[in-house]
């Protein structure tokens, strides 16, 4: 007599695996505490860390455009900065945290070039903080829902929109010392990023009807 079987139980890829809440908070997380301890460290040694950061129209200040968004000048700094990347990059990284690497590699090299390439003025101009970070993960998860299509996303894109979309006027020149350069560079990064990313999702439907088999007339 034969036995039952079970069908075989699909793995789950690894970035699903890295998916929802709790690696979205754990690495969000982290990477907050690392700019806490960064800052504490150049505070109490003092460090100068700052110093690591994008040197304005100098060749060899372009590496700190990979250091500069987890430096500060001082706590004030750091804090304004500090919920709305943990809140706006938790809700990226909650979709996987290959998505929210991607994405902020593009925005961070955005960000930083922008930065590197537009801020002028008389002698070395240093830009650190997370700020243009911040601007492009907000574009992206507004872009997002747009390119997606998802009603999800789109609920989460209304939500940002909402909380942290006044700060989108940081894009344009304004107030002495706040790199507006860093953060347009930062906006676009994330514009650009969204469409990138969502490119197999825009996709889908149009190869879902591509593979179906043509209908067939009977002429008997």
């Amino acid at each position: 007599m034969s036995q039952p079987t079970q069908a075989p139980v699909a793995k789950r890829s690894l970035n699903e695996r890295l998916s929802g809440p709790l690696p979205a908070l754990i690495t969000v997380g982290s990477l907050l505490l690392l700019m806490i301890v960064l800052e504490l460290v150049d505070a109490a040694v003092p460090a100068n860390l700052d110093m690591w950061g994008i040197h304005a129209q100098e060749l060899d200040g372009l590496p700190g455009i990979f250091s500069a968004p987890f430096l500060h000048h001082g706590f004030a700094h750091l804090w304004s900065n500090a919920i709305p990347f943990f809140v706006l990059g938790f809700l990226t990284a909650i979709a996987g945290l290959k998505e929210f690497a991607l994405a902020s590699i593009g925005i961070i090299v955005a960000s930083g070039v922008f930065a590197w390439a537009l801020t002028f003025g008389s002698g070395t101009q240093v830009i650190v903080g997370a700020s243009g970070w911040v601007f492009g993960l907000l574009t992206y998860l507004l872009a997002r829902g747009v390119f997606t299509r998802n009603f999800g996303q789109i609920l989460i894109s209304v939500v940002v929109l909402v909380l942290y979309g006044s700060i989108l006027w940081g894009v344009i020149p304004g107030e002495a010392g706040i790199s507006w350069q860093g953060h347009l560079g930062g906006a676009i990064g994330g514009i650009a990023m969204a469409w990138l990313l969502s490119r197999s999702s825009r996709q889908k439907p149009q190869s879902k009807k591509s593979t179906q088999a043509p209908a067939t007339l009977n002429l008997s």
